[in-house]
């Protein structure tokens, strides 16, 4: 007994000692409350862990890279440290939820050797709303590398509870056409849960531990990387960087990275905060991606386009209905007049630039679908295969840019290989050439390319407004569904939802309100927005809701949060020059009564509040002071919009 006593403080002793000759290294925010701690296992292995307030984030997670060549999982030995250096920069944006951003971070690099002497370098960049990190190979090669697996980990307390979208498997559903992020979020689960699909979750990523809200993404993927997800088992609560499967690739092309050296990885994006607006108002993603590559502001304007397919489907894609929708666009003062699928056969070339001389004579745009497919679906609409190749592509936007056409949605990709992603990259930069705004439909989503090409102006990667027209079981998941978004995939990217249908839909029992219908006309943002309304349903309404469609915001100022909780309720508010725009909506089949803090409103200014009747398919207008305090209850799957003036 006494032997075995004294072995154990031995051994105790050892582990102490040891453990104590491992030195971690701190960089933290400029505000301090943030920090990221890294340093080598006694294995070699480089780790990190996250603090807020010195409140653990993160639990001890892993970093590195298994390239085709070298292995940096473990053996590393750390050959030096840079100083801790500022980083600040301003920029702007075309569309987003603020137009002027700024961001200042601390800058630390860890330069490091693996068992071969071959080098890698680990960047931290730490701002008051998150960190940041991603790798570098600085070495020189003729030929192309291939990273079979990065190990970077997200560790979280068993305690933590998590929002996460399943990522469908490859190659499978319609047409062999996922996958597409079009899928429900799993909300409120433990930590560890395991993905139904191979694929794993999708990014963002949102997480709530204690009191902080944690939101995991990456940017700054260009044409040298796949997309990434997180991993479909997450044991002990460690969540992995996933890469796409085989099937995620274009004409045979690489789904995992492959690049030469030297070789910057994206940033692996933790946005961090101890309230839900922190993460709501953050635009960390978009403050870490390549700055723009071209300028587009002389020629493209963000703004909203009306849009026949979301409630008529393939049949309106005619002559006829497509004037009545450039009408319907000019009457609201809307930019742009989307014509969807099968033009090609069912207008024609010809008639599409009648159309579009028509069009110029309403200041309206028109946009025109595309299907991106090659041979990775068997999606039937056309055209197809028209932007496929550089040479067909440039031809078709030549076409494009003489008939006057403002933009082109591009549909139908084949997941997050890297030789998809340089497909997306291609169409963007030739869109540009020819003047075109780009909008991609079943894709992945955008990691703040919208920055980097600012003729992006959206992406769907959402389960949108189209699906609710596809069955009774969508509609009745909408409610809770939107109440997520602005928490997940419209956190920092555009997103092409297609909102706002106030007369219903055939054969659908609608929950949603109106007033919860109006709200999304501020929540979701988009470069252009698609509304979902008809001609007719919108000719249908009172004045003062086809008043406030027609003088809808194109881009937004500022943001900021009010209330909510993910899949439940959400308030936000959004700035237009010296006008707020306050929109809620109840996710829940219960009333809710909410006292709005609006103090970034000046209590002498006056305002107006759109929101539900007794009867919800209808609205009241009520005059709004904000010198009191404003208290609203959201109906049941309600919602309302308030506009100050």
């Amino acid at each position: 007994m006494k032997k075995a006593t004294l072995f154990i403080i031995l051994f105790t002793l050892t582990l102490t000692t040891y453990s104590l000759c491992i030195e971690s290294y701190e960089l933290k925010s400029p505000d301090e409350k943030i920090s990221v701690n890294f340093w080598l296992t006694p294995t070699g292995s480089a780790v990190y862990s996250v603090s807020y307030s010195g409140a653990t984030v993160l639990k001890q997670s892993k970093l590195g890279i298994v390239r085709s060549d070298e292995d940096f999982s473990s053996g590393l030995t750390l050959d030096s440290i840079s100083n801790v250096n500022a980083v600040s920069e301003n920029y702007t944006l075309l569309h987003g939820k603020r137009l002027n951003c700024s961001y200042s971070s601390n800058k630390q690099v860890f330069y490091l050797k693996n068992a071969n002497s071959k080098m890698m370098e680990i960047i931290f960049q730490v701002s008051d709303d998150g960190v940041a990190f991603r790798y570098y190979f600085p070495e020189k090669t003729d030929t192309a590398l291939t990273i079979y697996k990065e190990l970077t980990s997200y560790h979280f307390d068993l305690s933590t509870k998590a929002f996460l979208q399943p990522c469908d498997d490859a190659r499978v559903g319609w047409c062999f056409a996922s996958p597409s992020y079009e899928n429900y979020y799993s909300k409120d689960i433990a930590v560890g849960t395991i993905s139904p699909n191979q694929a794993g979750w999708v990014m963002p990523a949102l997480f709530h531990s204690g009191k902080y809200w944690i939101a995991i993404t990456e940017t700054a993927v260009d044409t040298n990387y796949c997309g990434s997800r997180l991993s479909q088992f997450s044991p002990d609560g460690e969540y992995s960087i996933h890469f796409p499967e085989p099937q995620e690739s274009r004409d045979g092309g690489p789904f995992l990275p492959e690049s030469v050296l030297p070789w910057l990885t994206p940033w692996r994006v933790i946005t961090i905060s101890d309230n839900l607006g922190g993460l709501v108002e953050s635009t960390l993603e978009t403050d870490l991606a390549n700055p723009a590559k071209y300028d587009v502001s002389s020629w493209l304007k963000p703004g909203v386009a009306s849009w026949s397919w979301v409630i008529l489907k393939d049949d309106s894609t005619i002559y006829d209905v497509q004037h009545r929708y450039i009408d319907f666009a000019s009457s609201m003062n809307w930019r742009y007049c989307l014509i969807d699928a099968l033009w090609d056969t069912q207008i024609g070339y010809e008639k599409i630039k009648l159309l579009a001389d028509y069009a110029k004579t309403k200041n309206v745009k028109i946009l025109l679908w595309y299907n991106s497919a090659g041979d990775w679906n068997t999606t039937p609409q056309t055209p197809r295969n028209k932007i496929l190749t550089e040479k067909s592509r440039q031809t078709e936007f030549q076409k494009l840019k003489d008939m006057g056409i403002g933009g082109v949605k591009v549909d139908f990709f084949g997941g997050d290989g890297q030789s998809m992603m340089k497909y997306y990259v291609a169409i963007l930069k030739d869109a540009a050439k020819y003047n075109l705004a780009v909008n991609f439909h079943g894709c992945t989503f955008p990691r703040s390319w919208y920055r980097t090409y600012p003729n992006l102006v959206s992406m769907e990667a959402i389960r949108g407004e189209e699906y609710v027209t596809f069955g009774q079981y969508f509609a009745d998941n909408q409610p809770s569904h939107c109440a997520m978004l602005p928490f997940t995939r419209n956190l920092f990217d555009p997103m092409d939802f297609t909102p706002v249908n106030f007369s219903g839909i055939p054969n659908i029992k609608r929950r949603t309100t109106g007033g919860f219908e109006i709200a999304l006309s501020v929540l979701f943002t988009s470069g252009i927005q698609h509304i979902a309304e008809t001609p007719t349903g919108m000719a249908a309404q009172k004045d003062f809701v086809k008043e406030y469609m027609s003088s809808l915001p194109e881009t937004w100022d500022d943001v900021k949060f009010i209330d909510g909780y993910p899949g439940k309720y959400v308030v936000l508010a959004r700035r237009k020059g010296n006008q707020w725009y306050i929109a809620g909506i109840n996710g829940e089949n219960a009333s809710r009564k909410i006292t709005l803090n609006v103090s970034f409103v000046s209590k002498s200014s006056k305002g107006f509040i759109i929101t539900d009747s007794d009867n919800v398919r209808s609205f009241v207008k009520k005059d709004i002071d904000f010198s009191n305090p404003i208290i609203i209850t959201m109906q049941p799957y309600g919602g309302f919009v308030i506009k100050t003036f």
